[in-house]
C-alpha cells in the first residue's frame, strides 16, 4: 500500500494539536465528559494562536440530494476535523464516522482523540482523506 504523505503544514498543525491534547490530558486526566475536554482543547488553542470552530454542522450531499445536518466536534484551522471522545475504548464505528466526515466536508485530515486512553498517543487515530491530498487543487495549506 501506497503511503500518503501530507503537506507539511498540515502535518506540523497535527503535531500542534496532538500537543494541546497532551497538556490537557495531562492536566485533567481521564473520567470527565468530553464538553469538559472540548472546553479545555480549546482553551489550549486559544493559548497557541490556533483557529477554530466548535461544533460545525454541515450539510452532506447524496446523489445530489442533501443530507441532514450533522456535526463535527472541532474544525481546526478549517481543515482538521477533530472528533473527540472519551470513551474506555474506540469502536470502529467511531472511526468510520470520522472518514465519512471527511469524505462529505472535503477535508484533507481528520484526528479521533480518545482522552480516556492511558495516554494522548495511544488515544489518537489518524485518518487521511486520500482524495483531497491526492489532488493539490482540493486543498490550499494554511
Amino acid at each position: 500500500m501506497n503511503r500518503i504523505e501530507l503537506p507539511t503544514a498540515l502535518n506540523q498543525l497535527s503535531h500542534q494539536i496532538i500537543g494541546c491534547a497532551i497538556e490537557v490530558h495531562k492536566e485533567l486526566g481521564i473520567g470527565l465528559l468530553e464538553l469538559v475536554y472540548e472546553s479545555a482543547l480549546c482553551e489550549e488553542f486559544d493559548r497557541a494562536g490556533i483557529s477554530y470552530q466548535q461544533q460545525v454542522g454541515f450539510i452532506g450531499e447524496y446523489k445530489g440530494k442533501q443530507l441532514p445536518s450533522q456535526r463535527i466536534d472541532l474544525l481546526v484551522e478549517n481543515d482538521i476535523i477533530l472528533e473527540l471522545k472519551a470513551v474506555r475504548a474506540v469502536d470502529d464505528l467511531h472511526l468510520a464516522q470520522l472518514v465519512s466526515y471527511l469524505r462529505l466536508t472535503n477535508k484533507p485530515l481528520g484526528l479521533l482523540i480518545n482522552f480516556h486512553a492511558p495516554t494522548i498517543q495511544k488515544g489518537t487515530h489518524r485518518r487521511i482523506n486520500s482524495k483531497v491530498i491526492r489532488n493539490p487543487n482540493a486543498f490550499s495549506p494554511p
